[in-house]
């Protein structure tokens, strides 16, 4: 293991019968940084959340957190790491301050430290009021600020979020992003795995996208946005015209696309400076009416669609 790496996993395979979850994934994540992970749903990235932090045992490939190998040593892994999983793990039965308490306990606090830390975190997550009451009680929101509360009881080194910000509301999402911020800044690593890719624009220092249980790109959100080439023209059609491919070809780097209903069109760029009111000209020319021209920048979500392919099961 590279001696910074705080996560690093090397060619991991895992088949759950006919299912190959995982076939060769490298991931790896330097003290102090947050790990993107993306992929559709079956890519792999849960099953690769739960090799890490011990909860299945690979089939092949070694997994490493501060160089301990998950499989060698899980227990010292386990000290070492904190785990928000995509649904609430939290006892229904039991209050808001009562879960965070009894984690705390289970993880060697004393009494008194357990009761501290579990106050400071309640506040930390606007739970305070909630405190003393049953979490089966709590909505979907506060469930989840209370799940994360608990993977932070015991100031884990290496975090582990899977899908953090799912059922927030987007007040409480804002909250969690400057929470992870914090944590990163204090010298956490995170692996974040998220449905939203502005999530992962934002937080993520690299980014790996994930299908079929392997990495099919790595980088910055810019290196990846890069990798789907540059701007994007989408143009709207008061009503549809033959003719407006044709007006446009001059002015873009690529093959015009058409939507069914023949109102939208889209296209490559090379760039965007003025491009907007040229392409308005063009076709004012040719007598077509434009309800709106936009040139954008790629996205995440473009790097998304264009790398990744849906898959049957979620694994």
């Amino acid at each position: 293991m590279t001696r910074d790496l705080m996560i690093e996993t090397q060619a991991l395979r895992k088949r759950f019968g006919d299912t190959q979850a995982l076939d060769g994934l490298d991931l790896s994540a330097p003290a102090g940084s947050v790990l993107g992970v993306l992929g559709p749903n079956g890519a792999g990235k849960t099953t690769a959340v739960r090799v890490l932090t011990t909860l299945t045992r690979p089939d092949a490939g070694t997994a490493m957190i501060a160089g301990i190998d998950v499989v060698r040593d899980p227990a010292a892994v386990q000290r070492k790491i904190g785990v928000a999983a995509h649904d609430a793990t939290v006892d229904e039965a039991l209050t808001g301050c009562q879960n965070l308490v009894m984690i705390g306990r289970l993880s060697g606090l004393s009494g008194r430290a357990a009761r501290a830390r579990a106050g400071d975190l309640l506040e930390q997550f606007t739970l305070t009021e909630a405190a003393e009451r049953p979490v089966k009680g709590y909505s979907g929101g506060m469930r989840r600020r209370l799940d994360l509360a608990a993977a932070l009881v015991t100031h884990p080194p290496v975090l582990f979020l899977d899908e953090p910000t799912t059922g927030l509301d987007p007040t409480s999402r804002l909250r969690m992003w400057d929470v992870i911020r914090g944590l990163v800044a204090d010298g956490t690593t995170l692996l974040l795995t998220t449905q939203y890719l502005d999530e992962a624009d934002e937080l993520a220092d690299r980014i790996v996208v994930v299908d079929h249980g392997r990495a099919i790109a790595e980088g910055t959100a810019g290196e990846l946005k890069s990798q789907t080439g540059g701007a994007r023209l989408e143009v709207t059609l008061s009503e549809p015209d033959a003719q407006a491919a044709d007006a446009l070809e001059p002015h873009v780097s690529g093959s015009v696309s058409v939507s069914v209903d023949g109102l939208h069109l889209r296209a490559p760029v090379a760039g965007g400076d003025g491009l907007a009111t040229t392409v308005v000209r063009a076709l004012d020319q040719a007598d077509i009416t434009v309800e709106d021209v936009q040139v954008r920048p790629p996205s995440l979500d473009d790097v998304f669609l264009a790398l990744t392919s849906p898959v049957a099961a979620h694994v």
